[in-house]
């Protein structure tokens, strides 16, 4: 019998390795794993190159992450914010490496990983330092710089709803990156809300199929700094 539910967010994290490439998703504090990060600041992997929209908000989640020396290398798009204290330390000391990537770029990057695409030619960021000295080709008269795919050894995402199975059903925008990056990396780890019955959700609102997803453990609503979830009144 098919049973991908985790007893614990540790058990879910069991055997993540150092060095390990890890795609977290979320935009800002939407749609964020963070009991997953927590847990993995916990675990104690290390040398680890995290993949993420950002380089982490205030001092938890992904900023804890990174605080704890546990990041050898960031790749994101928008990696200062005005609360982006930690990275900006750790990458002013030279403590963290970072790849800079538009964020339809990263996006594309992360699915071309999934659906088995080798690379592609992308117009954005031809002309300027972010595109290195990679290889372009004009198409059609438009100048285009080769991308390749980001791969994942382990992807932590947050969904709403799931099954234990593995079928994710997101809520809104906390969708953002989690499809995408459950399909690039070799072991997805999803948190959800609700375990439902298996057979109990619709297929049409099915997101990710569960042959993405390896584990899923049921954490408690909380309410985010963006908002988000409220605890009961």
């Amino acid at each position: 019998m098919i049973n991908k539910i985790a007893r614990s967010v540790a058990d879910a994290l069991t055997g993540i390795q150092d060095g390990a490439t890890v795609l977290i998703g979320g935009f800002g504090t939407a749609g964020i794993p963070g009991e997953l990060i927590d847990g993995l600041v916990e675990q104690g992997a290390k040398d680890l190159t995290v993949v993420n929209n950002n380089a982490g908000n205030g001092e938890t989640g992904l900023a804890a992450l990174l605080k704890a020396g546990r990041v050898r290398k960031i790749i994101c798009s928008f990696p200062r914010q005005a609360d982006s204290q930690v990275f900006d330390g750790l990458y002013r000391s030279g403590k963290i490496e970072l790849e800079l990537v538009p964020q339809g770029n990263l996006a594309e990057r992360i699915r071309a990983a999934g659906a088995g695409i080798g690379a592609f030619y992308c117009p954005t960021g031809y002309g300027t330092q972010l595109a290195g000295d990679r290889e372009t080709r004009e198409i059609d008269g438009v100048q285009y710089v080769l991308e390749y795919p980001i791969h994942g050894d382990v992807a932590l995402i947050k969904a709403e709803r799931g099954d234990r199975w593995g079928n994710l059903v997101y809520r809104k925008a906390a969708r953002n990156f989690g499809p995408v990056m459950a399909m690039a990396s070799k072991k997805t780890i999803a948190t959800v809300h609700d375990i439902a019955e298996l057979g109990t959700l619709d297929p049409e609102t099915i997101v990710t199929p569960g042959i993405f997803v390896h584990q899923v453990v049921r954490i408690e609503r909380v309410a985010t700094q963006a908002g988000g979830f409220k605890t009961a009144a």
